[in-house]
């Protein structure tokens, strides 16, 4: 009975220990990806603005600051590709 609860709680232990050690690795991957999807979105409202409301306008001003931020927000990052849609902003 002995050897039996002691293969039970190893085997429980050893589960435990591999389904822990994949949490924060995931958890990771989800912010990556959520910050991922908010800098694209920023880039894409940057391009808009550009688009309909020229280069030096507020709305392109304004889009650039939330991208700035979100940038912020998302330290990580920083292997992302930071010109995507904004190539001209580094001559502002």
């Amino acid at each position: 009975m002995n050897r039996t609860i002691r293969i039970l709680c190893v085997a429980l232990l050893t589960t435990v220990g591999l389904v822990g050690s994949s949490l924060p690795a995931r958890a990771d991957d989800d912010r990556r990806e959520k910050c991922e999807r908010r800098i694209h979105q920023a880039e894409d409202n940057l391009k808009d603005a550009i688009q309909h409301h020229g280069e030096d306008s507020k709305q392109a001003r304004k889009r650039r600051e939330q991208l700035e931020h979100v940038r912020r927000d998302c330290p990580d990052m920083e292997h992302h590709d930071m010109d995507h849609h904004d190539h001209d902003h580094d001559q502002h």
